[in-house]
């Protein structure tokens, strides 16, 4: 989603029993590793593995190149199509149908096999994979039963930080020097985004999440936090201490904690941008912030923005930014 002009429109896995999951791998065998997949490899036809250790400290043996890959999380989706591997199975995004809208088009071929609460081991078996990328699956008995499929990388650590996710799923995938490649280029494109944005680079940056629920503020330990402190930005009241979740419920009557000289605000629903700043607008706890009174609120995607993120978001956030605050 292209971001608007400010203020304008703009894990429940279903285990199955052990005799049907061994019946479905016994239909789909070349997709169901052993506890050794690398020597099954070798044995199959010589074809080359190698050993990486996943974000749990996990010794997993790969294929060199692998040509079937399932994405169990929003992160391991993203980091795949950025290293050039289109998935044959994916997790649908948070409050979504199917992919993160931000990579809905490039995804759009992809079969679901699961959802932010876990995967379908079925669809998963269906899928055939070579590698799965289980992002931050932390369930041993899903992750049990998908090792039973193919070699499973847990892709994702407690810091959720996507650029050690991109180089860990690229020695996964084979693809390390693509993985290096557009770190490379991200870091490039950070630091001339900051010398543009002049005397707004040390500007206080507040980033929320609106829904039906009311307003959440997105604080340290997530996938947003990382790329706005990339570029300097400060983070107003509590957005600058680390949060116990994933976002942080804030009421109207503490709206004021929010306020900072910009303010981008995310939805997971792309088609309610204009109903949500006629809401805002019609909310006098909105209307007296700074940053709405100085023309710098702009709605965003929230699946790209206050989601769990990855490399193609990280950049699609740099170019709302530049667009918002640059101009």
């Amino acid at each position: 989603m292209v971001p608007s002009s400010p203020l304008s429109p703009g894990r429940h896995a279903r285990p199955v029993a052990a005799a049907s999951l061994l019946a479905l791998c016994a239909l789909a065998l070349s997709a169901c590793g052993s506890s050794e997949p690398a020597a099954a490899l070798d044995d199959a036809g010589g074809a080359s593995t190698t050993r990486i250790t996943d974000a749990t400290g996990t010794k997993v043996d790969v294929p060199g190149e692998p040509k079937r890959v399932v994405a169990l999380s929003e992160m391991d989706l993203d980091a795949a199509l950025t290293l050039g591997i289109q998935p044959v199975g994916l997790t649908a995004g948070r409050g979504q149908k199917g992919a993160p809208a931000y990579l809905a088009d490039r995804a759009e071929s992809i079969p679901v096999v699961g959802a932010v609460t876990g995967p379908d081991i079925e669809k998963v078996v269906q899928a055939k994979p070579d590698v799965i990328l289980a992002g931050q699956t932390a369930d041993e008995q899903v992750l049990a039963q998908l090792r039973k499929i193919a070699p499973t990388v847990v892709t994702i650590d407690d810091t959720k930080d996507w650029k050690k996710s991109l180089t860990l799923t690229g020695k996964a995938l084979g693809r390390s020097d693509e993985a290096g490649k557009f770190l490379a280029d991200y870091d490039a494109e950070a630091a001339a985004l900051r010398t543009d944005l002049g005397d707004q680079a040390g500007a206080s940056v507040s980033v929320a999440r609106y829904s039906a629920k009311g307003t959440a503020l997105m604080q340290q330990g997530v996938f947003i936090s990382d790329v706005l402190k990339d570029l300097g930005f400060e983070r107003p009241g509590i957005q600058s201490d680390k949060g116990e979740g994933h976002s942080t419920p804030i009421s109207d009557e503490n709206l004021d904690e929010i306020d900072g000289d910009w303010l981008f605000i995310g939805t997971l629903d792309a088609g309610t941008d204009a109903d949500l700043l006629t809401e805002l607008a019609g909310k006098p706890a909105y209307a007296q912030l700074g940053a709405v009174k100085d023309g710098h609120a702009t709605v965003i995607d929230g699946s790209k923005w206050t989601s769990l993120g990855g490399a193609q978001a990280a950049v699609s956030v740099l170019d709302d930014i530049r667009k918002a605050m640059v101009g």
